[in-house]
């Protein structure tokens, strides 16, 4: 996607409204654009910018925990509990919502946080609550099957959905997901890797859902721009040592290989291929981010794709001051999501969440640096390219400040 889409890194980002004590606030990525974001138009239908009435014209009552004052009702679906006990990433995620609350918008939006219980059951249940008390948007929830089950109550109702699954398939007209996609993260390393003047391709990964879709992905964007994929050697857990030396066997001789392998299991990988003495340059994504990685001497030299750490890294100082814990990497989906519901709440009157707003090809800047949704409910994010050195990593292409182009 990245070579498809011309990037600019000097625009100025217009924001949405005023700066946050992180100073990444969400606005528009391109000020041409904005324009539009002003302009009514007659082809689409406004909604109500007043409480929600019931039948007795009295304000119907929010529901859930509420953050924020504001007349503009914003639904939130996290999994708060798990089997019946407290979930940390549910904790943490609530915690950057109100973050983002505290940093501007609570005279905007009225936050209706409620419990999904991790089960698409009790998803959809809070989503319906949610559509009855006046969400005008919902945010989350998280797991797929809660992301499915969410989509189906909203779009009854056409109120739009921005989630935080991974799994690209829950994207859709009208359901966003603002995560970090796979997709992703494979086309900005292949298409690095082309620019490099890398040409031929192998693929050495594990077999699972993860692995699944970087490879797909990785053969789709490489066929889309004219590289060759060589070879592709699969893995189960403790078979790598046997998969690298197939490998070495069916492409000897390639310019890259792809390695979509977690943290935790590329180890026992790293040493498979310390061992079979297999220099090459290695391609990862983002899931290498971390110093496990970084460490590894068999990895120095490897490119992988990566949001910019300086946000999460402020974000991170901020979370770390007011709740005493280290924030998941996660968490600044949650606060992006308010923020950018609370901007769009300030400025942009009766089209707020239209389609056009939401997907307008200018796309916005949250706590990771530049996104943008597309129609079909994905998204497009500017990532870097790091290099793994001795123990560290430098970024070799930096992310975009912008999107220029549809």
């Amino acid at each position: 996607m990245w070579a498809r889409n011309a990037l600019e890194s000097g625009k100025t980002v217009r924001a949405f409204a005023a700066a946050t004590a992180l100073g990444l606030c969400l606005g528009a990525c391109n000020s041409p654009g904005l324009g539009s974001f002003t302009e009514k138009s007659e082809t689409q239908t406004p909604r109500v910018d007043s409480q929600p009435l019931t039948q007795l014209g009295q304000p119907a009552a929010p529901v859930g925990q509420t953050y924020g004052t504001g007349a503009v009702r914003v639904g939130v679906i996290l999994p708060l509990t798990q089997n019946g006990a407290p979930s940390a990433i549910g904790e943490a995620l609530s915690n950057a919502a109100q973050m983002a609350i505290g940093d501007g918008g609570a005279g905007d939006v009225t936050l209706m946080v409620l419990d999904d219980r991790s089960t698409p059951e009790a998803a959809a249940s809070a989503a319906q609550a949610e559509v009855t008390a006046g969400a005008q948007i919902i945010l989350g929830p998280l797991f797929a099957a809660s992301v499915r089950a969410v989509g189906g109550v909203a779009k009854s109702a056409n109120v739009p959905v921005i989630a935080f699954s991974t799994d690209a398939t829950t994207a859709s007209d009208g359901v966003y997901l603002l995560s970090f996609l796979v997709q992703t993260y494979v086309d900005r390393i292949l298409d690095f890797a082309v620019s490099r003047g890398k040409k031929s391709f192998a693929v050495l990964a594990p077999n699972n859902d993860y692995a699944d879709v970087a490879v797909n992905e990785f053969k789709t964007e490489a066929a889309r721009i004219g590289a060759n994929v060589v070879a592709v050697e699969r893995y189960q857990p403790g078979q790598a040592a046997a998969a690298v030396a197939n490998l070495i066997r069916q492409a000897p001789e390639v310019d890259a290989v792809f390695l979509p392998e977690q943290a935790d299991a590329l180890p026992s990988v790293a040493n498979a291929i310390a061992t079979a003495g297999l220099k090459t340059q290695w391609l990862g994504t983002g899931v290498w981010n971390d110093p496990k990685v970084a460490a590894m001497p068999s990895m120095r030299g490897a490119w992988y794709s990566t949001p910019e750490s300086s946000g999460f890294n402020a974000f991170a100082k901020r979370y770390r001051a007011k709740y005493n814990a280290d924030p998941p990497r996660l968490a600044t989906l949650s606060y992006d999501a308010v923020s950018l519901a609370a901007a769009l709440a300030h400025t942009q009157n009766a089209q707020r969440y239209q389609p056009s707003v939401l997907a307008n090809p200018s796309g916005f800047n949250g706590a990771d640096g530049v996104f943008r949704f597309h129609a079909n409910g994905l998204n497009e994010r500017g990532l870097a390219v790091v290099q793994i050195g001795a123990g560290d990593v430098q970024v070799i292409s930096p992310a975009p400040k912008s999107f220029v182009g549809g």
